[in-house]
């Protein structure tokens, strides 16, 4: 994957994929090796490279080492049949999914039922959450006038003042 740093002139999706899709990526495919290379050249392209193995070929190890080199190009790491490549400039984050998608053959990884329970369980605790939130506001907001009155009361003027 190669993109700008910055997001402009088209590289705002290839940094939202990045952002977004490509750590679940790499958690669902363990053993695919994926390198992304980042260039301040602004007008250069924003590619996504795909490289293919030969299917007679050994599956790889569970977890290929990590390189910050960017000496190192993902075709010079295992031996490859054929590549794709997608052209990721002035394309929506979404757009990048589905295309990578198309061109492996890929499926979505569904929920399964215990997950989709503790999703609706964390969409509960977020509401939840909320609503405590604006409770101890409101909480927050009538000490802070009983104590304003407070200070009224005892002729503490300025003090009021100050605190207004």
């Amino acid at each position: 994957m190669n993109f700008a740093v910055k997001i402009n002139d088209g590289h705002f999706g290839a940094r939202k994929f990045w952002h977004s899709y490509l750590g679940r990526l790499k958690y669902h495919n363990p053993a695919v090796s994926m390198t992304l290379n980042r260039t301040n050249d602004q007008s250069g392209p924003a590619i996504l490279t795909v490289f293919f193995a030969p299917p007679a070929a050994p599956m790889a190890s569970p977890a290929p080492p990590l390189s910050t080199s960017i000496t190192i190009s993902p075709s010079q790491q295992m031996p490859f049949d054929r590549t794709e490549s997608i052209d990721m400039k002035h394309k929506h984050e979404s757009e990048i999914l589905s295309r990578l998608m198309s061109i492996t053959n890929a499926s979505p990884v569904l929920p399964t039922p215990e997950e989709e329970v503790e999703m609706l369980q964390m969409e509960d605790d977020r509401k939840t959450s909320e609503q405590d939130a604006l409770t101890m506001a409101q909480v927050y907001q009538k000490m802070k006038r009983e104590k304003a009155l407070l200070l009224q009361a005892r002729g503490d003027v300025e003090k009021v003042k100050a605190q207004a």
